[in-house]
């Protein structure tokens, strides 16, 4: 079964090739000015126009907040269903049958698309990308691309600060919550962030403070995020906040009590203030860093 692979945006062309090291034998590319910011009218267009011309049994796309825009509505178009935000995928009879978490991450679900194509969203981070071996050299077919109507216009992106990475595309996040005492503070979590290349996160009682931007709140009215590593610090671990932070591969927790929820589910923990542990790891990790 040949695997397709869509890229859409601008300035890709010299890119494209590289889906082959992940197992694409054949590159779709949708490369144009206005396919830069994601518009979410064209890019379903391109990826409708490629559905149509393949036939895929399953359409796979990233939860991202791009990828949860897109699916919906190519779901519509295509008479399916979306499984969305799936931590696990498995093939029965050439259908996929989905995990997802549901009700606030307290039970798992298993759910089969019985439409086709399956449409599925997959939680960043929870599937690593894996090198296909032998890679492969696939061909790249440029996609026509011809403006279809809409009503949306993007006038312009605002964003707090200096341009990050993603919550949800970080590999390390580094958390603090009421703990931390006030907004000045989270400058030992920058610090110890930029040391291990990760990016800050925040509970949702600092930001309801006024402590961090929302865009920065993990838990079950902000972010759902599932990286490598996630440090958490001065935060109580609260249901709110677990279920949007229990799927990290390793959990780190610095509370200074010893009686606070998230020891009960972190994979390590340290019982301590976190003015002097986070600065004290951060020193550790510079040192680390700079012989490796």
């Amino acid at each position: 079964m040949d695997e397709y692979a869509l890229a859409i945006g601008n300035g890709l062309k010299e890119r494209a090739k590289e889906l082959g090291r992940y197992g694409a034998d054949k590159v779709f590319l949708a490369d144009d000015p206005s396919l830069e910011p994601f518009n979410a009218d064209y890019y379903r267009q391109v990826a409708l126009d490629v559905t149509k011309k393949t036939g895929p049994s399953m359409i796979l796309a990233a939860a991202t907040s791009t990828g949860k825009d897109l699916a919906p509505r190519l779901a519509i178009h295509l008479n399916t269903a979306v499984a969305s935000e799936c931590t696990q995928l498995e093939v029965d009879n050439g259908q996929i049958v989905a995990t997802r978490p549901a009700y606030a991450g307290k039970v798992l679900l298993k759910v089969k698309i019985k439409s086709t194509p399956n449409i599925a969203t997959l939680r960043p981070n929870v599937f690593t990308a894996k090198e296909a071996s032998p890679q492969r050299n696939p061909s790249v077919e440029q996609v026509g691309f011809s403006k279809p109507n809409s009503r949306m216009i993007v006038k312009e992106f605002v964003t707090h600060g200096t341009k990050k990475l993603d919550l949800t595309e970080a590999s390390v996040i580094v958390s603090g919550g009421r703990g931390m005492g006030g907004p000045q503070n989270y400058k030992i979590l920058e610090e110890l962030a930029e040391a291990v290349g990760g990016v800050v996160g925040a509970s949702r009682a600092s930001v309801d403070a006024g402590w961090r931007p929302h865009s920065d709140q993990v838990g079950q009215t902000g972010r759902t995020v599932s990286p490598t590593l996630y440090i958490a610090c001065g935060i109580s671990g609260a249901i709110q906040h677990r279920v949007g932070m229990i799927n990290s591969k390793v959990i780190v927790a610095i509370n200074k009590d010893p009686e606070a929820p998230i020891f009960g589910f972190a994979d390590y923990g340290v019982v301590g203030d976190v003015f002097e542990v986070v600065p004290a790891l951060t020193r550790e990790m510079k040192k680390f860093y700079a012989k490796n």
